[in-house]
């Protein structure tokens, strides 16, 4: 049942930033599936950390602010291991949109960690390196 539960949290994570069809995206979601003392990390150019809400505030101004839109972002492969309340997951993902009215593509990997919460599975950290 783990398993299940934290592809569930990734899904979720990952469609929070989706505004295809001018949907509205739901950015806010990420402060219920990270921990509040999450860390949040992105590797290149240069290094960046990001408390949730150093992360939540430029992309959801990014993603409802007009100048991206169409834009998902999907896991296209995953490992996920779990040892009793703590899983560590290392995916694949691809991403596409409309930035500045030019059609937007990139890839990208993430690694994810999770621990199990009396709530469920939460996000304790992430680290993520676009390739594109």
């Amino acid at each position: 049942m783990s398993k299940g539960e934290i592809d569930a949290v990734t899904a979720e994570f990952f469609g929070a930033f989706d505004n295809r069809g001018g949907k509205a995206p739901d950015v806010a979601r990420i402060r219920r599936l990270v921990l509040p003392e999450g860390v949040i990390f992105r590797t290149g150019p240069e290094l960046t950390v990001y408390s949730v809400e150093q992360f939540i505030a430029p992309r959801e101004e990014l993603l409802t602010g007009g100048r991206l839109v169409e834009f998902s972002e999907w896991e296209t492969s995953e490992r996920t291991d779990v040892a009793g309340d703590i899983a560590s997951r290392f995916c694949e993902y691809r991403k596409s949109g409309v930035l500045d009215g030019a059609p937007y593509e990139g890839t990208g990997s993430k690694a994810i960690q999770f621990v199990r919460t009396s709530g469920g599975w939460r996000i304790a950290a992430i680290s993520w390196h676009d390739h594109s």
